[in-house]
């Protein structure tokens, strides 16, 4: 992936920059410096025109609903985030046209991100059908677009007495799988060509 952008709203040379160290040199020991990574310089440059006033969240939002395709819009993007000091796992998915957050799933005790992964594209799935909804869903991870078209988790962490209920969400997503058609396509997220994944935890 290409290196990111820095705007420099407030500093000794407002601008759009290509590094961090030309970016630095214009905010470091400045008072009241304001500015932002982006992914890449179109991002970037919109951002600087927008001003120091816009607010980050949605002008971030904007600037990768820009950047999709039409289709991509219209779904739904789901992501695990997995805490090495606590072993714990979470998982979240987002409307990609909104940026709402659909639902959250955890904390899970001794859990691994691929279970993770696997778990968000089954609850995604199940809540779409719920709400009758055909639109696609999209994750980053390849192994949960694998194990779901198998209907089977392939890997899991050990048994422990802490994640009983981790088991029994993956027991439930398998029977889920065997047992329901969906019309949802499970699609990867193209993090390369649109940047961070909507639910992307925001923990890298």
């Amino acid at each position: 992936m290409a290196g990111k952008f820095y705007v420099v709203w407030r500093g000794r040379a407002p601008g759009v920059y290509a590094s961090w160290d030309e970016a630095r040199a214009q905010v470091e020991g400045f008072s009241g410096a304001r500015y932002c990574a982006f992914d890449d310089c179109a991002q970037a440059e919109a951002a600087f025109a927008a001003g120091p006033h816009a607010d980050d969240r949605d002008l971030r939002h904007r600037l990768r609903l820009d950047r999709l395709p039409a289709k991509a819009r219209r779904g739904y993007a789901v992501d695990a985030a997995w805490n090495a000091r606590t072993k714990t796992m979470a998982y979240r998915c987002v409307q990609i046209e909104t940026g709402r957050e659909v639902f959250y799933g955890g904390p899970f005790e001794d859990a691994t991100n691929n279970v993770g992964e696997f778990l968000a594209v089954v609850h995604g799935l199940t809540w779409l059908k719920q709400h009758g909804s055909q639109a696609p869903i999209y994750t980053d991870s390849r192994n949960a677009i694998l194990w779901v078209a198998q209907a089977k988790c392939q890997t899991a962490p050990a048994r422990t007495a802490r994640n009983g209920e981790l088991f029994e969400r993956i027991a439930q997503a398998e029977r889920w799988l065997d047992e329901n058609e969906y019309c949802n396509a499970v699609l990867k997220w193209r993090t390369e060509a649109w940047g961070e994944n909507p639910a992307d935890f925001g923990r890298k």
